[in-house]
């Protein structure tokens, strides 16, 4: 239900008929309950270029204002806001309309999209740690989130699989036979003895940079020695995306040695379009704005990440038909990525109508404000986090009304949940602070209080047992009708979180949601004996319509629901 749309199209009309029209229309969740549900301040800006009073325009606006359908009443407050309060019977109308919609009332776009989504990107010769773990979470997230809107969407894991130290790993391999093959299970180790033997041997060394070219050349046996490392690199990977419920398999990589054959004409295109200049010998690209040119090819003829990352800009714009490319990588390669945007759009390598999106963000800190560590100072291993987070929650809910049976799940379920919740409702360009406390309390914005709210939902209906006959919802009091309205800004939530790349979009309003249910559920009585049928069936549908909401949210956020908590 896009409830702003429709609100937008309402004051486009009125500020036309007003003869006050705006390029800019956009109304705004009101801050507070008797400002209303929703606020236009846009006459300032208007009363701003025509240099008359804003309350005297906001007035003439609100005598303009058509109230037959969603609107109940409009007011001109402050300044010259004009607050609206959308109508009962609207409400009313509309929540009963998404009873039995699986969908709960999100229409698909009008205009899909197909949309490139390039994240996660471990490292090959390292199994996946905490650093990984954001970007994974937040990019399975928006494919989620697209998917559900309706796009075309196109998951890219881009590896790195390339360069010198994957001949060091090939020869190691090669030199240790079927015993590195097995070593390869402990893929820490592996590189560790191979980086010792790469700097104590110098004929090793030798060996290992002459298999870079013969990698590099297409050497059959090269290619099948570094196909079992990637092989093997992978499968530890497919460990922690099965945990975390990442929808990435084989079939999405994109490495860097898949560029490979496209870096050269990438140069020749930039050189020919007269975009490369040479400095102390490399080929760059100079941009405004930057004191730093962009290097494309070095002076020994080596090619660089961007080089490599235009490439796959141009293989998504031509190949792939992209019409927006989102990298969700941290924030320490904005400005790599400002210039690799730049010079593709400025060159014409990508098209100017599609959008190139770097989705940045922050670091996961310890309690201390220092970057997530182990205790002697190495990388946290995901895996290893992700088994502590089952086990915590095991230890949380252990004496709740669960089965022996059932415990496990339902755990996985918390645990795993707990870590992904806990990074998707920050803003996801700040910092924040790893707390198994906080991420694990039945209280505050957590996985565990949504998860319950929905468990409680489920143990209402197991409790009631009856059929609900009534296809009409009543608003009685005023709890019911903001649950109900905010219900209906639901789609509304997605397509801002979409727009934004913004997960943090879809927590707020589910906390929100929960928050004012829990209120509902403790105010307005569902299976009292003495409620009437029609009001008991009203609520009743308000909570199955809650619980469809949490589940969709929560599973566009990779979570999962639990029955029993």
């Amino acid at each position: 239900m896009q409830i702003k749309s429709k609100l937008n199209s309402i004051i486009e009309r009125a500020l036309k008929s007003a003869n006050l029209e705006s390029s800019e229309v956009n109304v705004v969740e009101a801050t507070r309950v008797q400002f209303g549900d929703y606020q236009f301040n846009g006459i300032m800006k208007i009363a701003k270029s025509l240099k008359r009073n804003p309350r005297e325009l906001a007035s003439r606006v609100v005598e303009h204002i058509d109230r037959s359908d969603i609107i109940d009443r409009v007011e001109v407050a402050g300044a010259g806001f004009i607050n609206i309060w959308i109508s009962k019977e609207w409400i009313e109308k509309s929540i009963s309309a998404i009873i039995d919609d699986n969908r709960v009332g999100v229409e698909w776009v009008k205009n899909p999209q197909t949309i490139v989504v390039d994240y996660s990107s471990p490292n090959m010769a390292k199994q996946m740690h905490v650093g990984h773990l954001r970007s994974t979470i937040i990019g399975d997230t928006l494919v989620r989130l697209f998917e559900f809107l309706g796009h075309r969407v196109i998951r890219q894991n881009h590896i790195g699989d390339w360069g010198t130290q994957f001949g060091m790993l090939i020869a190691y391999l090669e030199e240790m036979g079927e015993d590195g093959v097995s070593n390869l299970e402990d893929l820490e180790e592996f590189y560790r003895s191979a980086k010792r033997r790469f700097d104590k041997d110098s004929k090793f060394a030798d060996r290992a940079r002459e298999y870079v070219v013969k990698l590099q050349q297409g050497d059959k046996n090269c290619l099948a020695l570094w196909k079992r490392f990637i092989d093997s690199s992978l499968k530890h990977c497919e460990v922690v995306y099965n945990k975390l419920g990442v929808k990435l398999t084989k079939d999405d990589v994109r490495a860097e040695s898949f560029y490979n054959p496209r870096l050269g004409g990438i140069v020749k295109y930039l050189e020919e379009s007269g975009y490369l200049k040479e400095s102390s010998g490399a080929k760059c690209v100079f941009i405004d704005g930057f004191d730093n040119p962009l290097i494309v090819q070095k002076g020994d003829g080596g090619f660089l990440y961007a080089t490599t990352d235009l490439a796959g800009l141009e293989f998504r714009a031509k190949e792939l038909k992209a019409d927006r490319i989102c990298y969700v990588v941290d924030a320490r390669q904005s400005d790599h990525f400002k210039q690799v945007f730049s010079v593709a759009k400025d060159s014409k390598l990508v098209p100017e109508s599609i959008k190139l999106e770097h989705i940045p963000f922050g670091t996961m800190m310890d309690k201390s404000g220092r970057p997530f560590k182990t205790r002697d100072g190495g990388t946290v291993k995901l895996n290893e986090l992700l088994d502590e987070a089952i086990k915590r929650a095991k230890e949380t809910i252990k004496n709740r009304d669960i089965s022996d049976r059932d415990l496990e799940k339902v755990a996985k379920a918390i645990g795993i949940g707990a870590v992904k919740y806990a990074d998707l409702s920050v803003n996801r360009e700040s910092n924040y602070i790893f707390s198994w406390d906080k991420m694990l309390s039945f209280e505050g914005n957590t996985a565990l209080y949504i998860q319950y709210a929905y468990a409680r939902i489920v143990s209402i209906f197991r409790k009631y047992g009856g059929k609900i006959e009534s296809k009409e919802i009543k608003i009685t009091d005023g709890l019911e009708r903001s649950l109900a309205l905010t219900l209906l800004k639901f789609e509304d939530t997605l397509i801002k979180a979409s727009n934004g790349a913004t997960p943090n979009t879809i927590t707020i309003y589910l906390y929100n949601l929960v928050t004012i249910f829990m209120k509902f559920y403790e105010q307005n009585p569902i299976l009292k004996e003495d409620i009437p049928q029609d009001i008991r069936e009203s609520r009743l549908l308000l909570a199955t319509i809650t619980a469809k909401t949490i589940n969709t949210a929560l599973n566009i956020l990779g979570i999962e629901v639990v029955d029993r908590i």
